[in-house]
């Protein structure tokens, strides 16, 4: 059986705002995830998808439903009871939720009647579980039930899932960059749930000819030989993913100047978004855009840079007259 290769993910044109928070997410997860807004037919699901070829194989626990890591401070129980376990290799995925999904197809179940009858905690696994490690993806997350988005948010955050039921409490590792994506026709996501998310981009189809042409041409010669197009796009995809590997590995040691916290501070009064999220979250993406460029400082430009990604979603009003209430001059707002 022939099965299609992922479209490369080096190989889409344009929508770089996109791209960039993709992998600044998969370099940092602490980010907190990332919502794609746009019109149908604009790379947003190949893009997550493609995500696939740019994770490294790890090493997990053999027989573990929540693919534990045996270096890892989050163990599952049973993983926790092991000594010395086998360890076997992990192609990491993308894990797509159907946004017809019920509570309990996410989260995991527990079985009652072995629980009341014989005492034993048996747990069927989620979603949340086959997530653990990977890409958790949601198309038109905007039609997915409220309860279960907060449901994905809060495990995103924490880095675990629990299950309650009748008494009974049963917790999981459940760390996960979560994806969303939505046509903002389709209606919007409540704002205290658009908070919750890392990074919003908004993303359209491409206006200019050149640019348009050439996605044309690449999507025909993928759809005509899927193999040997990626295979002429090899060399960038193993380009990016080792410079993301590199970023992984410098973010630790990334520092931030004094002067930078007063800078997110006051941006965040600037423009007024409510809570601390906000400034908490645009400090640590500024910190893995500078690992992903290979420097050791946040600077403001990375600060800067990464604003319209962090707060536009956050803003309580559009204090500026810009179209996306962000400032024209930066400096007015930081410079004392």
């Amino acid at each position: 059986m022939y099965i299609r290769e992922n479209y490369p993910f080096t190989a889409i044109v344009g929508q770089n705002e996109m791209k960039e928070a993709l992998i600044l997410n998969l370099i940092n997860p602490a980010v907190g995830g990332v919502l794609i807004r746009g019109e149908k037919g604009t790379a947003k699901s190949t893009a997550v998808r493609a995500l696939t070829d740019l994770l490294d194989e790890i090493e997990v626990i053999d027989g573990c439903h929540f693919h534990c890591q045996p270096d890892s401070p989050n163990l599952c129980e049973e993983c926790m009871k092991k000594i010395n376990p086998k360890t076997v290799p992990y192609k990491r995925c993308v894990v797509e939720l159907p946004i017809s999904s019920t509570e309990d197809r996410v989260v995991g179940s527990l079985d009652m009647e072995k629980a009341i009858k014989n005492g034993e905690k048996v747990f069927e696994p989620g979603l949340l579980a086959q997530a653990n490690g990977n890409i958790l993806y949601v198309d038109e997350i905007n039609l997915l039930d409220d309860h279960i988005v907060d449901v994905l948010l809060d495990s995103a955050a924490m880095g675990v899932n629990t299950v309650e039921r009748e008494g009974i409490s049963y917790s999981h590792p459940s760390k996960f960059v979560l994806v969303g994506t939505m046509n903002p026709e389709e209606g919007d996501l409540r704002p205290q749930l658009l908070d919750r998310f890392g990074l919003v981009v908004e993303i359209h189809g491409e206006q200019e000819i050149k640019d348009r042409s050439e996605l044309i041409r690449r999507r025909l010669e993928y759809e005509k030989n899927s193999e040997d197009f990626c295979a002429i796009w090899q060399s960038e995809q193993d380009k990016l993913k080792k410079k993301i590997a590199e970023a992984q590995e410098k973010l630790p040691f990334v520092e931030i100047p004094e002067k930078l916290y007063r800078d997110a501070a006051k941006i965040g009064i600037a423009l007024q978004v409510d809570g601390h999220r906000a400034d908490i979250t645009l400090l640590k993406t500024a910190c893995t855009l500078a690992a992903f460029e290979g420097v050791k400082t946040v600077t403001r430009e990375h600060l800067i840079h990464c604003a319209p990604m962090v707060l536009t979603h956050r803003m309580r009003r559009m204090p500026f007259e810009t179209a996306d209430g962000l400032p024209e001059n930066w400096e007015s707002v930081l410079d004392d």
